[in-house]
Parts: C-alpha cells; structure tokens; sequence
C-alpha cells in the first residue's frame, strides 16, 4: 500500500494482533505517541524497536506528552532509566549500553514500581529471555529524513487496546 498523503497524514493497515503505519516526519511520529498514551494503563509494558536515529525516542516523547507529562523527554542513555509523573507515572529506560539482562536488574531498573507505571524500553532486546510476555512491541524502521514505517503489534490480549490508537 503506498502513502496517501506525505504532508502529515498516517497510512492505516489493518492485522489481527498488529497495524502498521507510516509516518512522514518527527512530528507525526510524536504524535502517534500521543494518540497510544491515551490508552496506557498502570502495569504495561511498551518495546521500543528500533536501530539508532529510528525515531524511539520520539515516540517516546509524544507518548509522554499524551500521559500530560510537562518535563522534557529526552533519552535517559546514560541514566539508563528516567522517571516522569503524569496521568500514570512513565518508566522511560533505555537499555542500549547494558549487556543484558543481568545488568538490567543488578541496576535495579525492573522493579516492583512498573506495576503502577507504564515502562517505555529501548533496546528491549537487550533483556533477551527476561522480556516480558505481555508487552507492546512497536517497531520502527527507517532513519534519517526517510519516513518511518512503526509497526505497533500487541503480544496479549489486553493490549490490543492500544492498537485503536491507530484506526
């Protein structure tokens, strides 16, 4: 399916489990963050997909925007996890220099505070079989000025919710 509107709009695709959308610039990929946090619970668990200049953090920003946090966002790369108070406090961690998941929980970084917060991970490959079961996956591809292509696929099903976001 091609693009309809390069200007801004999103393309839709429809998947049991999954959609699929294209995003032109960064500002429509904040807001697609946005439009998923209004469907954000306490307890979930968003992946964040994506090689280097993807557009996670992006996500992530408008993500936290939409849950009404006013601090800014940036990528806590080097705190390795950054907390924001919104309508449901965020967990926004970014796993990109940790080896694995060892070093995810001797950094106390996967605690019991996930269970009233909504967790955003980049690099949630790093965790490798200590990934969460139910999680939001949503992979991006693309870099650069190219358009992005953010695949947003639920892995259970109470997080399908989230792919109204989308509709």
């Amino acid at each position: 399916m091609s693009p309809t509107h390069p200007s801004g709009s999103v393309e839709r695709m429809a998947a049991a489990a999954e959609r699929t959308v294209q995003t032109w610039d960064a500002a429509v990929t904040a807001a697609l963050g946005h439009r998923l946090a209004a469907h954000a619970a306490a307890g979930d668990v968003v992946c964040l997909w994506g090689g280097l200049g993807a557009g996670k953090t992006v996500l992530a920003k408008g993500f936290g925007a939409g849950l009404g946090i006013t601090e800014t966002i940036t990528s806590p790369t080097f705190v390795l996890m950054a907390e924001y108070e919104g309508r449901l406090p965020m967990l926004h961690l970014d796993l990109y220099r940790l080896a694995d998941a060892t070093d995810a929980f001797d950094a106390g970084l996967l605690d019991d505070r996930r269970s009233s917060a909504v967790t955003l991970i980049e690099w949630p490959e790093r965790l490798g079989v200590s990934m969460p079961a139910d999680r939001l996956d949503v992979m991006i591809e693309g870099d650069g000025d190219d358009p992005r292509t953010i695949s947003v696929r639920a892995t259970a099903p109470g997080l399908e919710r989230y792919l109204q976001a989308l509709l």
